[in-house]
């Protein structure tokens, strides 16, 4: 290893703001010294130095901070409207690790709104093909496609050892038992949902009763989602900010949206935090 190192501390590209490993430079080590991609890069983070797909991040996330996130492993229960554009963030963020839950298929009315969806994996598994994007666009993060629906019976041993799931789901019912999951398992959970021009975001810690609270009383077991539909655009904003407030849940920064949900209206452009 202390041979690797130097080679990465010698060959990499130097700029006013540190050390930079081109992906030529990690496949090439990764090779020549025996070691993973995954391993190289880790080595590399340890090592303060930053691989080059992460270079913008720097005035953002520090070189720990990076590292951090490469060693986290979260969970996205739904990989639909929502899902799909959390998948696509948490990879090229950084995260390590992403167990990918959802037992649908893509179908034609998926084409308008979800990222994954095209005409050429219609009726193909929607965690299959977030497992190949994830791949395609950032082979560093391990991602995990579980081909099946998210229940109370096999929801614990799903997200046993992740340390933060994304809730973007369709259903209220199937959210309150994530809810519960979490809160055995002491997980956080993101929460987003949407509908037509609007939608909503709260981080729920182990415990809290935010959702509970929120959807008591609920009849239905869709969201208003059901009437109103979904365009393009509602998902992409709420799944940035959940991903967002991820970031800050995983990095232990301040001003997270526990207790309290963030209302959006993008209609007429109004974004309202309710204490819960």
């Amino acid at each position: 290893m202390h041979e690797l190192i130097n080679k990465l501390k010698t060959s990499s590209i130097t700029d006013s703001k540190g050390k930079i490993m081109s992906w030529e430079l990690q496949t090439n080590l990764s090779k020549d010294y025996n070691f993973t991609l995954r391993e190289v890069e880790k080595i590399a983070l340890e090592n303060d130095i930053i691989p080059a797909r992460y270079q913008r991040n720097r005035n953002t996330l520090a070189i720990s901070e990076q590292l951090a996130l490469f060693n986290k492993k979260v969970a996205v229960v739904g990989c639909g409207g929502l899902g799909g554009y959390i998948i696509e963030e948490v990879a090229r963020l950084g995260i390590g690790s992403i167990e990918l839950i959802d037992a649908d298929v893509f179908e034609e009315h998926n084409l308008n709104r979800q990222l994954l969806a095209k005409i050429d994996n219609l009726g193909i598994s929607k965690t299959e093909v977030a497992k190949a994007r994830v791949n395609e666009i950032n082979p560093i993060c391990d991602a995990k496609a579980h081909d099946i629906a998210f229940d109370m019976l096999n929801g614990v041993e799903l997200l046993r050892g992740v340390d933060l799931v994304f809730d973007a789901l369709d259903c209220i019912s199937t959210r309150l038992k994530l809810v519960d999951v979490t809160s055995e398992l002491n997980i956080p959970m993101v929460h987003g949902a949407i509908a037509g021009w609007y939608g909503q975001i709260t981080t729920s810690l182990p415990g809290d009763k935010t959702l509970q609270k929120w959807y008591k009383g609920a009849q239905a077991a869709k969201g208003i989602e059901a009437a109103l539909g979904n365009p393009a655009f509602t998902p992409a904003t709420v799944a940035s900010i959940q991903v967002a407030e991820a970031c800050k849940v995983l990095l232990n920064k301040q001003n997270i949206l526990n207790n309290k949900m963030l209302t959006i209206n993008l209609l007429d452009m109004e974004f309202e935090i309710i204490e819960m």
